[in-house]
C-alpha cells in the first residue's frame, strides 16, 4: 500500500473509531443508575481499538479505486457491526454483579439501525462524490446526520435491550470509576474532534493541490501543444504545423479543384549575420522577417518557419503568376529596406522559389522540394528575387547535387587546378602582376568554372579548405617560378564572404604563405564590392588585420553595388576594379558610359587608389581607357588565363619581344603599344 493512502485511512480509522466510542461511553455516562459504575479498563480499552480496526478496514474499502455494490454493501456491513460490537463490548466493561442480559429482539433492532444507516451514511458520501452537484454541503450534513443515527439509535436501542438486576452492585475500588471515563472520554474526544479538524484541512488544502495540480497538468498539455505547433522564436506556425495545414488544404483542394501556391524563402548571407554580429542579432533578424510576412502577405495566407533562416508561405487560391507576382513584389519591396537590429541597420536579400498545387507536386513534400528547387534556382541567378517551378530545374538540381557530393573529393583527388590571368600596366604595356583564377576538372561534368562550383562550396562551408588551397597553391608556383629564375610577381586572389567571417583567418594565411617564404606584399587580396558595402564593419575589421601583416586590398566589382564614398575611405583599399559592365558599355556609341568610368577612375585616383579595367575585350575599350588613364588592364583581348605553364612560357617571353614591330603596326589607331601577350596568344 502507498504511504499517504495508508496514513489517510490510518488517520481516518483513528478519527471515526474515536467518535464511535465516544458517542457511545458519553451515553454511557448520561445515564443514571441507582449505584456508582466502574468500567474494566482492558476491555474499555478493547471496545476502542475494535471501532478504530473496523473503521479501517471500512474506510479501506471505501476507497478502492472501483467501488461496486458489493463493496459498498460490505463496507456498510463492517461499520454497522463496528458500531454494534464497539457497543456491545464496552457493555461488557461495567463491573456489575450479578451481571445484566439482554432482550435478543431489541438487540437484533439495534444492529439492523446500525446497518441500514451506515449502509446510508455510505451511499449518500459515495453519490456526492461529484463536486459538481449543486447543494453539496447540505447533502454531506444529511449523510453525517445519517451516520450519527446509525451511531445514536444503535445505542440507546441497545441500552434498552439491557435487562439490570434489581440488586446489582459494582466494586468501585476497581477499574475505572465515572469521573475517570469521564476525563478519559473528554480527552479523547477533543482528540477525535481534533484529529477530524486536522484530516478535514489537509483534505481540503489536498484538493485543491490536486485541482491546482490537474490546472497546471492541463496547462503544460496546452503549452506543449502549442510547442508542437508554433515555432517558439517567431510565434509563427512551424515545419509541423505548416506541414499539417497544408495537407488540410490539399484536401479541401481535391474537393473544389482550387489551386494554391507555396513560396520558399531563404535568407541571403544569414549566415555572416550570425557568425559577425551573435546569435541574439541573427534571432532578432529572424523574428522581425516573420513580422514583415506577415504584414505583406493577404489574408487567408499562411506564414510559416521551416527552420534556420528558412520560411515558406502557403498562398491561397493562388495559380498562376498574376497572383503571384504581387506578393512576391511585396515582400522584395521589404528587403530594400533596412533591419535595425540591435541598433544597427542591416540590409537583407530573400532568395524565394515557387510551386503550385497541383501542377508541381501532389503531395506536402513534393510541394516543397518543388519550391526549394526553384529557390535555389533564384539564388543560382543573382538572388533578391523569385522564380517558379519547372521541370527543367529538376535537371540542375541534379547537377549542382554532382558538384556537391563531388567537392568533398575534389581536393584529395588533386582536381583543382590554379590558371593564371596576366594584368598590365595601361599605356606602359608592362605586366604588373596576376589574377589566380580556380578550376575543376570535375570528372564527369567536365571542365568547371569558379561560378558553377564556388556558391555551392560557400553554402557546404567547404569554401574555407578550397581558399586554403589556392593560397597555398599560388604561393608554390610563385616560389618555383622564382627558383627557374624568373622575377618576382604579384599575385592577386578573390575572398569570399565566408572566409571574411572566419576567425583567425588572417594568422592562418600568413602560415601558408611563410611556409613557402613568400612576402606577404606579393599578395593582394580582392573583396567584391557587394560584400564590403553589405557588411562594412566586418569587412572594414578584416581589411585592416590584412593590411596591417602587409597584404593588399582590392575592391572588385566597383559600380555594381551601393558605394559609400565614407567607406571607401576607410577601407583605404590598394584598387579599385571596374566591373566589366560598365567596360563593354564604352562600346557604345553614347558619352554616358565613358563618362561613368572615367568619373570612377578619377574618384579612385582622388583616393590614392590605382584603378584596373577587368574584362577588356575589344581594341575600343583598350583605346578609350588608354584615354582615360585607367592604370591597370585585363581581359580576354589581352590574355586568357593560362595554366602555370604557359604562364611561365610568358614571363620568360616578356623580355624576347620585338615590340616595336607592333607599335608600327597600331599607329594607324593612335596607340604607341601593343598588349605583349597578343604575340604569343593571338
Amino acid at each position: 500500500m502507498s504511504g499517504p493512502r495508508y496514513h489517510w485511512l490510518v488517520g481516518g480509522a483513528i478519527a471515526l473509531g474515536l467518535g464511535i466510542w465516544s458517542m457511545h461511553f458519553v451515553g454511557m455516562l448520561a445515564m443514571q443508575m441507582p449505584m456508582r459504575i466502574s468500567y474494566d479498563p482492558w476491555i474499555t480499552a478493547c471496545s476502542l481499538l475494535l471501532a478504530v480496526v473496523i473503521s479501517y478496514f471500512a474506510l479501506d474499502v471505501m476507497t478502492r479505486s472501483e467501488l461496486t455494490i458489493g463493496r459498498l454493501a460490505l463496507a456498510g456491513l463492517l461499520i454497522g457491526l463496528g458500531i454494534a460490537g464497539m457497543h456491545y463490548v464496552g457493555m461488557m466493561a461495567m463491573r456489575l454483579q450479578p451481571s445484566f442480559h439482554y432482550r435478543p429482539l431489541l438487540v437484533l433492532i439495534s444492529v439492523i439501525i446500525a446497518l441500514v444507516f451506515s449502509w446510508a451514511a455510505i451511499w449518500i458520501a459515495l453519490a456526492l462524490d461529484d463536486e459538481r452537484q449543486h447543494y453539496i454541503l447540505l447533502k454531506r450534513c444529511i449523510g453525517s446526520v445519517a451516520l450519527g443515527v446509525a451511531v445514536a439509535g444503535m445505542h440507546y436501542v441497545g441500552m434498552n435491550a439491557v435487562v439490570f438486576p434489581v440488586a446489582a452492585t459494582s466494586d468501585v475500588t476497581k477499574g475505572l470509576s465515572t469521573d475517570s471515563l469521564f476525563s478519559i472520554v473528554c480527552v479523547f474526544s477533543l482528540c477525535g474532534l481534533v484529529m477530524t479538524l486536522i484530516l478535514s484541512t489537509l483534505e481540503t488544502r489536498f484538493d485543491r493541490l490536486l485541482m491546482s495540480s490537474n490546472l497546471s497538468l492541463e496547462d503544460a498539455n496546452k503549452r506543449l501543444q502549442v510547442l508542437a505547433t508554433i515555432d517558439t522564436l517567431t510565434g509563427i506556425p512551424n515545419r509541423n504545423s505548416f506541414i499539417e495545414l497544408t495537407n488540410e488544404r490539399i484536401l479541401r483542394a481535391e474537393q473544389n479543384s482550387q489551386p494554391f501556391s507555396l513560396m520558399f524563402l531563404d535568407l541571403d548571407g544569414f549566415k555572416t549575420i550570425n557568425d559577425f554580429m551573435g546569435h541574439a542579432a541573427g534571432d532578432e533578424l529572424l523574428r522581425s522577417m516573420a513580422w514583415e510576412l506577415l504584414n505583406r502577405v493577404r489574408n487567408g495566407d499562411i506564414v510559416a518557419r521551416l527552420g534556420g533562416d528558412e520560411f515558406v508561405i502557403l498562398l491561397e487560391g493562388v495559380g498562376d503568376l498574376s497572383d503571384i507576382g504581387p506578393v512576391a513584389a511585396n515582400v522584395l519591396e521589404r528587403m530594400q529596406k533596412d533591419f535595425v537590429i540591435h541598433g544597427m541597420p542591416l540590409r537583407v536579400t530573400a532568395s524565394m522559389g515557387v510551386a503550385t498545387y497541383p501542377k508541381d507536386g501532389l503531395t506536402v513534400s513534393a510541394l516543397l522540394k518543388s519550391a526549394d528547387t526553384a529557390m535555389y534556382d533564384a539564388k543560382q541567378h543573382g538572388r533578391n528575387t523569385y522564380r517558379l517551378f519547372n521541370p527543367e530545374m529538376t535537371d540542375t538540381s541534379a547537377r549542382v547535387l554532382r558538384i556537391h557530393r563531388g567537392l568533398a573529393d575534389a581536393l584529395e583527388k588533386d582536381q583543382f587546378t590554379l590558371a593564371f590571368q596576366p594584368k598590365f600596366g595601361g599605356l606602359q604595356n608592362k605586366l604588373v602582376g596576376a589574377e589566380a583564377l580556380i578550376r575543376w576538372r570535375h570528372p564527369e561534368l567536365g571542365d568547371l568554372s569558379p561560378m558553377d562550383f564556388i556558391p555551392i562550396a560557400e553554402q557546404t562551408g567547404q569554401i574555407a579548405q578550397i581558399s586554403e588551397w589556392v593560397v597555398g597553391e599560388a604561393c608554390r608556383q610563385m616560389k618555383q617560378w622564382e627558383q627557374h629564375g624568373l622575377a618576382p610577381l604579384k599575385v592577386a586572389i578573390n575572398l569570399s564572404p565566408e572566409q571574411l567571417r572566419q576567425a583567425h583567418y588572417v594568422e592562418r594565411i600568413l602560415e601558408i604563405i611563410g611556409k613557402y617564404g613568400i612576402e606577404s606584399h606579393r599578395i593582394m587580396f580582392e573583396v567584391t564590392e557587394s560584400v564590403a558595402m553589405k557588411e562594412p564593419a566586418m569587412a572594414g575589421e578584416v581589411i585592416r588585420q590584412f593590411q596591417k601583416a602587409g597584404f593588399e586590398i582590392a575592391l572588385d566589382d566597383f559600380g555594381i553595388g551601393y558605394s559609400s564614398m565614407a567607406y571607401l575611405q576607410q577601407f583605404r583599399v590598394k584598387q579599385l576594379k571596374i566591373d566589366r559592365f560598365f567596360i563593354n558599355a564604352l562600346d557604345d556609341e553614347g558619352e554616358e558610359s565613358q563618362a561613368i568610368v572615367s568619373a570612377m577612375i578619377a574618384l579612385a585616383h582622388s583616393l590614392h587608389m590605382t584603378v584596373v579595367a577587368e574584362g577588356v575585350e575589344t581594341m575600343t575599350q583598350l583605346e578609350k581607357l588608354n584615354e582615360l588613364g585607367c592604370d591597370e588592364l585585363q581581359g580576354y583581348l589581352l590574355s586568357k588565363p593560362l595554366n602555370a605553364a604557359l604562364f611561365e612560357a610568358f614571363l620568360r617571353e616578356q623580355g624576347k619581344l620585338d615590340k616595336k614591330l607592333f607599335e608600327e603596326t597600331l599607329l594607324g589607331i593612335g596607340l604607341t603599344s601593343i598588349p605583349p601577350l597578343a604575340a604569343i596568344v593571338h
